[in-house]
């Protein structure tokens, strides 16, 4: 006998004839329609989960990327307090800082609360003073100016106040601006509160609400007359080029400085809003996959109901010789098929609502005459979107998954029917 009559077939894993089959099946005639139905809900719950889930994920990385850049680009990665006595030698601790390798800035900084007022309004403000270059190398605040300027900062009594803050005052750059602190000249008859005018040089906007109201920057000199300081300052804000290895730069800031002195970083500063954020970013991930799983259960409720109204036909095509496993793969491709043309569907609808969210914001906002995100309660003044190329695959591979595995059951039931009870009663 020839050899190659000897040698086994090779068959690809799914035959053209199972394809065909699982092609038929998804598309129902009218006494099927129920089945069909039920198809159609599984497919949009899958999408919409996948969705949803990639759109909230990466509004939740943008919101926090959002913040992190803001509060990062305005507060110092690291925060050097002084212990055991005032920090009269600010100018060479700050020099020995900025030495360090990896650091970008130490600015030297006097901070008090105050009141600012107009003529129309009032707001509670918080006064930073800071030399002129240091500020300058602020990029959140150097290249965001909207009115004025900040050459010649360090040479008058002038201030730079946040857009919003402005705006809640009715003032603009040139105007003059009355701040009240609470301790001020003592008298025989007790302390009384600074009161004392500003002109405004500069306007700022942040793009956060928080800063663009409660900032109010003055130059480091004035700050210390207006505060009380007797030439020394409240902290040095320091910069890194990484604020993510905040730990390495930690044990060589203290060796720089030279003398006592209390560190506290940016993870430190903003533990609970950050691990708030975290938490609420879990809780929604959780939430949201159980649309994609009661999706997934609906395929399973759809192949069950397809598998009994099928069973004549599974019963002929066994005695035609097909085998279990045959049955068992053109249920496996009817189900998994929805669920993958879902996944796909809604990994595409995710990322062009992901790459679109603050025009959809606005126009949503326009069409029902709303405010949809308020930057007084989400501190940000426009909605972000930051797609994590990890996490959406994460989210895709899960929810195929899940579709897989849903079609499992029927699939196996399909497999199992006996011939002879189905043709039983036909």
């Amino acid at each position: 006998m020839d050899e190659a009559m000897t040698e086994p077939v090779h068959t690809a894993p799914f035959a053209p004839f199972e394809w065909m089959l699982s092609a038929r099946y998804l598309r129902a005639r009218r006494k099927e329609g129920f089945i069909s139905v039920i198809a159609g809900f599984s497919f949009l719950g899958i999408m919409l989960g996948v969705a949803t889930l990639i759109i909230v994920m990466a509004v939740m990385n943008g919101f926090r990327k959002e913040l992190l850049d803001k509060i990062l680009g305005l507060n110092g990665h690291i925060l050097v307090q002084p212990l055991e006595s005032p920090l009269t030698d600010w100018k060479e601790v700050a020099d020995r800082i900025s030495q360090v390798q990896g650091i970008r800035l130490a600015a030297p900084v006097v901070d008090g609360q105050a009141l600012a007022s107009s003529p129309w309004n009032a707001s509670g403000v918080l006064v930073r003073g800071i030399r002129s270059d240091d500020l300058n190398n602020l990029t959140s605040i150097a290249k965001n100016i909207k009115q004025g300027s900040l050459e010649g900062f360090d040479d008058g009594q002038g201030v730079a106040i946040g857009r919003r803050l402005a705006d809640q005052l009715s003032l603009h750059a040139g105007d003059s601006i009355t701040l009240v602190a609470p301790k001020g000249a003592v008298t025989p008859m007790g302390t009384t509160p600074r009161i004392k005018p500003y002109k405004i040089v500069a306007v700022f906007e942040i793009g956060m609400s928080e800063y663009d109201l409660g900032f109010v920057f003055m130059p480091l000199a004035e700050a210390q007359a207006y505060f009380n300081r007797s030439n020394d300052v409240t902290s040095i804000e320091v910069f890194t080029t990484n604020p993510d290895r905040i730990d390495a730069f930690r044990k060589a800031v203290t060796e720089a400085a030279g003398r006592p002195v209390f560190l506290v970083d940016w993870r430190q500063r903003n533990s609970t809003f950050f691990n708030a954020l975290q938490v609420e970013r879990n809780v929604m991930f959780l939430i949201l996959t159980m649309i994609v799983l009661v999706a997934a259960l609906n395929i399973v409720s759809g192949l069950i109901m397809l598998v009994k109204d099928k069973g004549s036909d599974i019963a002929i095509l066994r005695t035609m010789g097909a085998s279990q496993g045959s049955i068992m793969r053109i249920f496996l491709i009817t189900g998994a098929s929805i669920g993958v043309v879902g996944t796909l569907v809604g990994f595409f609808v995710g990322l062009v609502i992901c790459l679109n969210i603050e025009s959809i914001r606005q126009f949503l906002s326009w069409l029902t005459s709303t405010e949809l995100f308020s930057p007084e309660l989400y501190f940000l003044s426009k909605l972000p979107a930051e797609i994590d190329v990890g996490e959406t695959t994460a989210v895709v591979i899960m929810a195929l998954t899940l579709s897989f595995l849903a079609t499992l059951y029927p699939s196996w039931r399909a497999a199992r029917l006996d011939p002879v009870e189905a043709l039983r009663y036909e």
